[in-house]
């Protein structure tokens, strides 16, 4: 084998990340064979299952319910988009990088899981209990607070409970929760309309669900020891030194976060993955939040069409995902590329059954009967070719992370990508603003909003995942970056991107405030 590919990390980070590495070989142990018992693989992925299905229920309320929501709340179009959007999105990216360095910091991931679980599933509850746009919005904001550690959490504790092999099969169960969350929400909305229970309830009910999961997950979930990263071959043979003194602890704090920030950058491919993983999510979320009541709108004589769109979702999306993460695993010894793969070739494909869905009844000339089951058809295509992705691309991810800071990595993976997919809801609302949610314009507008942002996200993403290819077959053979990162070149294009995206993120939210009357 190369030498380059028994090198650690810290060879190719800068000096400093590699000084906090040899500081801050902590007490945490490595393992490059996961040895679990099958039984609590078992238990422990039942429940983060449920524990992020239900921290996921909050967006397909508001999905779902969207006209009951608006009505009851006396909201517009602008409000909605901003509940949908950067209401969670902002704390969401705040406190997602604080909360997953005191999870890797104390190696205390069941813990900060279960607070998270406790706290979002109370915020859950006071959005069941509002009375208008205020009150909701800070319960979502809070409800933020809580999800913002629980996908990187979970994705990071399932990644150290299986081997390698298997962390795709096992990150894919993991977000079936997506699909069943959309197949539930289906089933509950038209339930809830024949027996006119309000929207609320719902999310009350969910809450309470959460704090008993949220209680079994800390009294069933143990944490596992860190796998070694695809990248990484010689923490094993490292001495693993006795715990340091809580000051050192304290004074090493903040060479940990940066030897964290100095792998990330000097990894080849991670700005292009997550860039090109955000655009996916934005294309994505736009068509959670506003594809059901467009489609509603669209026919409106078809009174189980939630019904049995949240069934093509649940079934044909936990389809996807798993057989994403199953093809993954099979190949792994063959190529490690794949997840890249199915998401691009996917997504672009995707892209073209989704306009076929938005335009279902004019290609049907304006029968609905004809037209729902050309919906039905392209619909089921459009989510087996897009949703294989999302357990394969982010264990490939975790996969690619130091072990000892892997859920800090993951939690700047989806920082990014939440504060850029949450901007598509908020530029739906805004566009929709002027216009009478009664009348033909706002289906016609949402048609084309939908039309022009989905498939854009689509092939956006698709054409970064093609071009991140030779990016991560260096990463995967050790040969990141080099030295010391200059401001003229790719230190200071991080920082021109941070900045734009944080321009781009306060402006969007402060224009949706303005206009939300």
């Amino acid at each position: 084998m190369d030498m380059k590919k028994e090198e650690t990390i810290a060879v190719h980070a800068t000096d400093d990340a590699q000084q906090s590495s040899e500081d801050s070989d902590d007490d945490i142990s490595l393992t490059n064979h996961p040895n679990v018992p099958v039984w609590r693989i078992t238990t422990s992925l039942i429940l983060l299952f449920l524990n992020y299905f239900l921290a996921q229920y909050d967006k397909f309320v508001l999905s779902y319910f969207q006209e009951d929501v608006i009505s009851s709340l006396r909201l517009s179009s602008t409000s909605y988009g901003l509940l949908s959007g950067y209401a969670t999105g902002i704390v969401y990216a705040l406190l997602a990088l604080p909360t997953a360095f005191v999870a890797d910091y104390t190696s205390a991931r069941v813990w900060v899981l279960t607070v998270a679980a406790i706290w979002w599933s109370l915020c859950a509850i006071f959005q069941g209990l509002s009375h208008n746009f205020w009150q909701i919005l800070l319960a979502r904001i809070g409800m933020g607070v809580g999800q913002a550690p629980v996908e990187a959490l979970s994705v990071s504790l399932i990644s150290d409970l299986m081997g390698r092999k298997y962390v795709f099969l096992g990150a894919s169960v993991l977000y079936v929760g997506v699909y069943i969350g959309e197949a539930v929400s289906g089933q509950i909305a038209v339930a809830f309309a024949r027996t006119d229970t309000p929207w609320n309830t719902a999310l009350i009910a969910i809450g309470i669900v959460g704090v008993v999961v949220a209680m079994l997950v800390r009294l069933v979930v143990r944490e596992p020891k860190r796998q070694i990263s695809l990248v990484m071959a010689n923490d094993l043979d490292r001495q693993e030194p006795a715990p340091a003194a809580i000051p050192s602890r304290l004074v090493t704090a903040r060479k940990d976060i940066l030897s964290t920030f100095g792998y990330i950058s000097h990894m080849r491919s991670f700005y292009l993955l997550v860039l090109s993983a955000a655009f996916r999510q934005l294309g994505g979320n736009v068509f959670g939040y506003y594809m059901p009541s467009y489609l509603s709108n669209l026919y409106p004589s078809q009174t189980s069409l939630l019904s049995r769109y949240g069934i093509i979702v649940g079934v044909v999306g936990s389809v996807a995902v798993l057989a994403g993460g199953l093809t993954t695993s099979l190949l792994w010894s063959r190529t490690k590329l794949l997840p890249l793969y199915l998401t691009a070739v996917g997504g672009m494909i995707s892209s073209i059954f989704v306009l076929l869905m938005l335009f279902s009844l004019n290609i049907s000339n304006g029968d609905q009967e004809r037209g729902i089951r050309v919906l039905y058809g392209t619909m089921s295509i459009a989510y087996l070719t897009a949703e294989l992705w999302l357990g394969a691309m982010n264990s490939l991810v975790a996969l690619l992370l130091p072990p000892r800071s892997k859920t800090f990595g993951l939690a700047v993976w989806s920082l990014v990508q939440v504060l850029i997919y949450s901007a598509g809801p908020e530029i739906v609302g805004l566009a929709l603003r002027t216009t009478d949610r009664t009348s033909g314009a706002y289906v016609e507008k949402t048609r084309i909003a939908l039309a022009v942002m989905i498939p854009a996200g689509y092939w956006l993403a698709g054409v970064g995942f093609l071009l991140a290819v030779p990016s991560v077959k260096l990463d995967l053979a050790g040969r990141f970056v080099e030295g010391r990162l200059k401001w003229r070149g790719r230190k200071g294009g991080f920082l021109a991107g941070g900045c734009v995206l944080g321009a781009l993120v306060v402006s969007l939210f402060s224009v949706s405030l303005y206009y939300k009357a």
